[in-house]
């Protein structure tokens, strides 16, 4: 396992007090290097709790009952690569795995229904039954345009914000459940868009519990003007242009 200190994303000794009650670690979803970043965080900061992007309650609650099961339960959720997710499980410790994923069709209900009926008991606190702003709203269709390879029709993008609302949202509410439940500090594993502190989860958490602190760690393949709190560089990881295919059809 190579946690070294190069990816040590904490400042701190894993003896001192955390610096925030949620650490959010972001992450490339296929780039090992930042999973190997994140494994080394968790095993710094020692937390009560690891909340997962990744898993379900239930998916999450099998892997926390039998660690035997995390690999199981981690193909059962659809997620691929779970070789390079393994040292985040492996640094775990005591720390209980919470799952933040909402089920598939709620996600799918959301391109109908909105973000906040599918949320349902306090999506107000979450803002979510408030319209984002217009520069907010151009700036977040527009990355999630660019983020499909501008193949679809920009009017999709809607519905795709949306989701990517509704999704913080819940993460958030998982984390703060978490925090509640057992503690600071309390660590979530999410990709960079949903750690972003403009409009991600430390945003969400912001707005419903401002009492609750967080720290925001991107793990990136290069410079971004994207808001964290700290930036760890990673190397870049190999892997095919995803927009080739559907330039070559």
């Amino acid at each position: 396992m190579r946690l070294v200190s190069l990816f040590l994303a904490l400042a701190l000794p894993a003896s001192a007090e955390p610096t925030a009650d949620i650490v959010i670690l972001g992450e490339v979803h296929d780039n090992a290097d930042a999973h190997l970043g994140q494994a080394a965080a968790v095993q710094d900061l020692r937390p009560t709790a690891v909340v997962f992007e990744m898993l379900t309650r239930e998916e999450a609650e099998r892997a926390d009952t039998d660690r035997s099961q995390t690999a199981a339960a981690w193909e059962a959720s659809g997620w691929r690569d779970f070789p390079i997710y393994a040292p985040i499980f492996d640094a775990l410790g005591d720390a209980r795995i919470i799952g933040a994923a909402a089920p598939r069709e709620a996600i799918r209900d959301v391109y109908s229904e909105g973000a906040a009926a599918l949320f349902g008991t306090g999506a107000a606190r979450f803002d979510l039954d408030k319209p984002l702003g217009e520069k907010q709203r151009q700036k977040r269709m527009q990355l999630q345009f660019e983020a499909h390879c501008e193949a679809m029709p920009m009017e999709m993008m809607v519905g795709m914000v949306a989701v990517q609302r509704y999704r913080d949202a819940v993460f958030a509410r998982a984390a703060l459940e978490a925090l509640e439940n057992y503690g600071p500090p309390v660590a979530m594993i999410v990709g960079n868009g949903h750690a972003r502190n403009d409009w991600g989860v430390p945003a969400m958490i912001a707005r419903a519990a401002p009492e609750i602190t967080t720290h925001s760690i991107g793990f990136v393949e290069a410079d971004t003007g994207v808001p964290f709190d700290e930036t760890r560089l990673v190397p870049l990881a190999e892997r095919d242009d995803p927009c080739q295919s559907l330039e070559s059809n």
